[in-house]
């Protein structure tokens, strides 16, 4: 298959794209206006139109840029999280959909999107067919993943993926929390007793290479092991793995002063994240069990 990517400099993207060429699928990026590309990338402003011809060579479509959202919040920050998703996307799936009404190519198109549509929701459990939550990070993903219905309507498979916390020694938020942990000054936050859904990087990459190989899969997929833990768990497990102490808890207002609305709906949510409707659909995962993961991670 010839497969196109928004995204692939990023930590997903980089996995993503070695893993399709590892399984003999030709990978090309879309990158933005100006960047360097090599021959067979696509270039493209996402919030201005793409030609459907300059995507009509391609099978599949895997959508992952996007402003990063750890940072914090101003209004500014805000607008261009959601515009760099929102738009984006919207652009892509418009083009998608012309380019296949005439050619029926691509047939799919895996969109990124994350857990934070289901808001924070305590000990509930949460399957793709839950409803959506409440918060900036839920209405944007809401937003995201409506952006692509112009490729949907048209009969393009659409996939979202509702990623978790993905875990990778090399980058992402676990990368960002080994140096205070390494140092024994980490804890838990705030209680400690919110539910962090999360997947390994390579399970992450494996789920995308998944829906772009399986024609039956379509609309969201939560790419989350069935084994979240809370914050305190995991708090405990990674202090365990490293032979540090994890006895300097940040209380949540604390995390409230320096973050923001950032810090209650990335650190301090609670959302206890099952993967259904992957795991019925045949993904099997590698690393189940957290403790395993980061041994092999950090070692």
């Amino acid at each position: 298959m010839k497969v196109l990517i928004s995204g692939a400099s990023g930590l997903i993207g980089r996995e993503v794209s070695q893993l399709l060429k590892e399984r003999g699928h030709q990978v090309n990026s879309l990158a933005r206006d100006g960047a360097k590309s090599a021959s067979g990338d696509v270039s493209w402003h996402p919030s201005q139109p793409l030609a459907p011809r300059l995507i009509g060579g391609f099978d599949a479509i895997i959508h992952l840029a996007g402003r990063p959202v750890a940072t914090i919040w101003t209004e500014k920050a805000k607008d261009e999280i959601r515009r760099s998703r929102v738009e984006g996307t919207a652009t892509l799936a418009t083009a998608v959909a012309e380019s296949y009404l005439a050619t029926g190519r691509p047939g799919a198109l895996i969109c990124s999107s994350a857990i934070g549509y289901y808001g924070s929701r305590g000990d509930e459990e949460l399957v793709e067919e839950s409803e959506p939550g409440f918060g900036f990070l839920a209405e944007v993903c809401r937003d995201w993943e409506a952006a692509a219905t112009p490729a949907a309507v048209s009969g393009v498979r659409v996939v979202h993926m509702r990623t978790s916390l993905v875990l990778s020694a090399d980058g992402g938020a676990l990368a960002k929390m080994l140096p205070a942990f390494r140092l024994g000054v980490a804890g838990r936050l705030g209680s400690g007793h919110q539910w962090w859904s999360w997947i390994g990087l390579r399970d992450a990459a494996r789920a995308f290479l998944f829906a772009v190989e399986t024609n039956r899969v379509h609309g969201a997929l939560n790419l989350s092991t069935p084994t979240p833990v809370t914050n305190a768990e995991f708090t405990r497990t990674l202090g365990r793995v490293l032979h540090r102490p994890t006895l300097i808890p940040i209380p949540a207002f604390g995390l409230r002063m320096i973050a923001g609305d950032m810090a209650e709906e990335m650190f301090l949510a609670s959302q206890k994240v099952l993967p259904k409707r992957l795991t019925e659909a045949g993904f099997r995962f590698e690393d189940l069990e957290l403790e395993p993961l980061l041994r092999k991670l950090l070692s």
